[in-house]
């Protein structure tokens, strides 16, 4: 799969209620820990867009392209799936696929695009999604174009909000990581969690 074929979609829908303040804009390692997700996805897709909502000028300086939830409500990280593959859809005409990434894991694998994308090939999937340390991690998906409309009827008509309950009804490949020395979706969600990610940053380089 080229990665022209691929528009990354970094999901930064949610609010950050546990650091009491705009979480992905909080340094890591000198950067904001959003410029760690976004450089790591940026060099294995053809274009990179954050799925955020409210003022998008506080992202600016990170992401030329800010897409928000198209579905109003809390929805979930569905509501960031939809937008990302609509936009894709309505904006970039060559790309068959979306892949998604939460907005608060710095150590995202520089090879997830790659592998998803194979992973799809080789099982003849409808998607695919990562997993590590017997978790499956639905946010960090690569989704078809050609699904927008389905999934934009799940949420509406059927009132899905669980991205496994969507992904359910489809052939999903999951593609699993080792997670030591560190797990590579590891997500800053607390003051303690971004302590962690320094001390991930210092001993491992990832």
């Amino acid at each position: 799969m080229n990665k022209i074929e691929v528009v990354g979609c970094v999901l930064a829908g949610g609010l950050s209620r546990r650091m009491g303040v705009e979480k992905t804009l909080i340094p890591l390692g000198g950067e904001p820990l959003l410029q760690h997700v976004m450089s790591r996805l940026d060099r294995q897709v053809g274009t990179t867009i954050l799925n955020a909502n409210g003022d998008a000028t506080r992202f600016r300086s990170i992401f030329q392209t800010i897409v928000p939830d198209s579905i109003v409500g809390s929805v979930g990280p569905l509501a960031g799936i939809l937008a990302g593959l609509e936009w894709t859809r309505d904006n970039v005409p060559h790309a068959s696929w979306v892949m998604t990434v939460a907005c608060d894991s710095p150590f995202i694998p520089r090879d997830l695009t790659d592998r998803l994308g194979r992973a799809i090939e080789a099982e003849g999937a409808d998607m695919a999604c990562a997993a590590s340390g017997g978790r499956t991690h639905p946010v960090f998906g690569m989704w078809p174009v050609r699904l927008a409309d389905d999934l934009r009827n799940a949420v509406l008509k059927e009132d899905v909000r669980k991205v496994d309950v969507w992904t359910s009804r489809y052939n999903v490949a999951k593609v699993d990581y080792p997670d030591v020395p560190y797990d590579p979706f590891f997500n800053a969600n607390t003051p303690d969690d971004l302590v962690k990610a320094q001390k991930i940053l210092l001993d491992h380089h990832p």
